[in-house]
């Protein structure tokens, strides 16, 4: 992939084109379609998504025998390794809230003030960041986060939103994410160094676009728990009330179990079928379990000789679908016939837990193929001719670029690698230090302003039960919040250093 956009990279010094600015206006129009459609017309996200996507790729000059064959690769794309995340992810989710496993992370994680709980929230999702994806880390911490919400009966965003940044950080800034990685290579960029910059530059933009804008966000949109992450953990759709908002910031006490205990007024996800209930150190290791396997394959990576008869075998392993295929396995003993659960009761709780993702499934596929018609289409390129005729500075210009490829096709795997790409003939004369600040900005510029077109914001709108707006409000800040600090912070650092 990384030589596809190389490729595409070159053609930004070439001349300004008609259809240069007919692929612009196309995908201006084209996303504003899809909103029309979806807030107005109050169409299904997935048949809005199509009908903008067919539109693009039409009207971007695509060969009317290929538009939906570029639709379908993308949506292929997606779900071919999003999709089995998130149907794995929403196993374990099930397994975790029916066994009483969230309810004992969430007990563990109440101890203390209330107040402390958001940056709890951030610290868990970063650290779970550093290894996995976004979207695995996000359908691991979905039935913690929901689950929280509910005990508290506070806003989702206050939780929700430092997670959400813990997650979104790492992704973009710190390898083996494969968008810095793929940035490192093409620049030819140290990886150790960049990732001890990267966590410098991570820390600070996890403090101000989690559990500081997370308050300005619960109050924007002051919703309770709700979306599919909360039918996987077993209560129903509730928004906050108004009197609920004036005491506690959000939320709502509906969707209670039935087995929560008398006089507590605490909602509880296990399920009262469940004859025992995990402790906290074996819910730990189930859920940690694909962390370590993939922080073993990142290690090798980094430190392993590609020759080395073991470095396949910890490949494997450590691949993010075997990882969480383990740790499903696993979660089937310490969740399942640990607790008292037969076989016929396990197989009924995984197909229970998919129902509730279906429709975020072929969502995210669609938010795929949309981004894909825009790439094929060649907005990306337009975009690139555009920030490389302006003269600035190699750490500016990257991120410039990385923000509107970002902007135009959703991805910010696609913005980093093709932003790398244009700038590494400007970054070769860089020291190592500011060659990978350089790879900080490219990623920082790749999270900029998440939206319609991006599966990511498809996939935080239908695990919070979040509108159009809504999402907007609350994920798109809190990504453009952390591409601007990290922007300021590689700035400040490449001053300095």
């Amino acid at each position: 992939m990384a030589r596809a956009f190389l490729a595409a990279a070159d053609t930004a010094n070439s001349p300004w084109t008609g259809h240069d600015t007919q692929v612009l206006v196309v995908a201006a129009v084209g996303i504003a379609i899809v909103v029309l459609l979806i807030v107005w017309l109050k169409m299904h996200a997935f048949l809005a998504l199509t009908i903008g996507a067919l539109f693009v790729g039409i009207g971007s000059g695509i060969a009317l025998n290929k538009v939906t064959g570029s639709f379908e690769t993308g949506v292929g794309g997606v779900l071919g390794y999003v999709g089995i995340l998130i149907a794995l992810g929403a196993m374990l989710g099930k397994l975790l809230a029916d066994s009483g496993g969230a309810d004992k992370v969430v007990e563990t994680l109440l101890r203390g003030r209330p107040a402390t709980l958001p940056w709890k929230m951030a610290l868990i999702a970063g650290i779970i960041g550093i290894p996995m994806f976004f979207e695995i880390g996000l359908v691991l911490l979905i039935p913690v986060v929901m689950l929280a919400v509910r005990r508290t009966n506070g806003p989702a965003m206050r939780l929700g939103i430092p997670a959400l940044a813990g997650l979104s950080v790492l992704h973009g800034f710190i390898p083996p994410h494969p968008g810095p990685l793929a940035a490192i290579g093409i620049l030819n960029a140290n990886v150790g160094v960049t990732l001890a910059l990267g966590l410098i530059v991570a820390i600070p933009t996890v403090i101000v676009a989690g559990p500081l804008f997370s308050i300005l966000a619960a109050r924007m949109v002051p919703i309770g728990a709700a979306g599919a992450a909360l039918a996987v953990t077993g209560g129903t759709t509730a928004a906050a009330s108004p009197a609920a908002v004036g005491r506690s910031g959000g939320g709502s006490a509906k969707g209670k179990k039935a087995n929560a205990p008398a006089g507590t007024g605490e909602t509880r996800a296990q399920d009262p079928d469940a004859t025992g209930t995990p402790s906290f150190a074996i819910t730990l290791v189930t859920l940690l379990s694909p962390l370590v396997l993939m922080l073993i394959k990142a290690a090798a990576d980094v430190w392993m000789a590609k020759g080395n008869p073991f470095h396949p075998l910890l490949d494997f392993i450590g691949d993010p679908v075997v990882a969480l295929t383990v740790a499903v396995l696993l979660a089937m003993v310490t969740f399942g016939t640990g607790v008292g659960f037969s076989a016929n009761v396990l197989t009924k709780k995984i197909g229970q837990s998919l129902l509730p993702i279906v429709g975020v499934m072929l969502i995210v596929g669609a938010g795929g193929g949309f981004k894909q018609v825009l790439v094929d289409g060649g907005t990306g390129i337009a975009i690139a001719k555009i920030a490389v005729a302006a003269s600035l500075s190699v750490l500016l210009l990257g991120w410039i670029v990385a923000v509107l490829i970002r902007l135009a096709t959703g991805s910010a795997t696609v913005a980093t690698v093709t932003a790398a790409g244009i700038i590494a003939p400007l970054a070769g004369g860089l020291d190592p230090v500011h060659l990978s600040l350089v790879v900080l900005a490219v990623g920082a510029g790749s999270l900029f302003f998440s939206h319609v077109n991006d599966a990511g914001f498809w996939l935080v709108k239908e695990y919070f039960g979040l509108t159009v707006g809504q999402t907007i409000k609350t994920w798109s800040v809190m990504e453009t919040i952390i591409s601007v600090m990290g922007l300021l912070l590689t700035w400040l650092l490449f001053a300095i250093l």
